[in-house]
């Protein structure tokens, strides 16, 4: 699976998680990765469990039932400098996330997906690397080995 420049946008402001998962989740419809079904999936998802996975990055995804939406893997990637707090009513601190990957995968590929950005993304210089690219194909160099091979 390639990254596209198409699915990278860069110094957004949003303010929610639901606009940040709204607008991944765009790009992958935009793509030709999933229909639009797939993004109120996403958001739903976020509503049951958090997508937030420590180390300023969150990675949401479609319910298990959303998979039918799903034409093709991809991977999106939204860079949010000022950070998205992921924090519930019930979290007591807050959960920033600066880097936040949409994924969509035909049937267990968001798995290996998963697996694979969370790799990545445990060395937090990895995620400060990221979340500082000025272009999209430095975020493409700085994914393509690691994530997409």
């Amino acid at each position: 699976m390639e990254l596209q420049k198409e699915m990278i946008l860069l110094n957004q402001t949003d303010q929610t998680p639901e606009e940040v998962i709204r607008k991944s989740g765009q790009l992958l419809v935009d793509t030709g990765c999933v229909e639009e079904a797939y993004v109120d999936a996403m958001v739903e998802r976020e509503k049951m469990v958090s997508t937030y996975m420590g180390n300023f990055i969150a990675i949401p995804h479609g319910t298990d039932e959303a998979k039918e939406y799903v034409k093709k893997s991809g991977i999106s990637i939204v860079q949010v400098p000022q950070g998205v707090d992921f924090a519930t009513a019930e979290d007591e601190e807050e959960k920033l996330a600066t880097v936040i990957f949409g994924i969509a995968g035909v049937e267990n590929e968001h798995l290996d997906i998963l697996q694979k950005i969370a790799v990545f993304c445990s060395d937090v210089q990895n995620v400060v690397r990221l979340a500082d690219a000025n272009s999209e194909e430095e975020v493409k160099s700085l994914l393509e080995e690691e994530v997409t091979a």
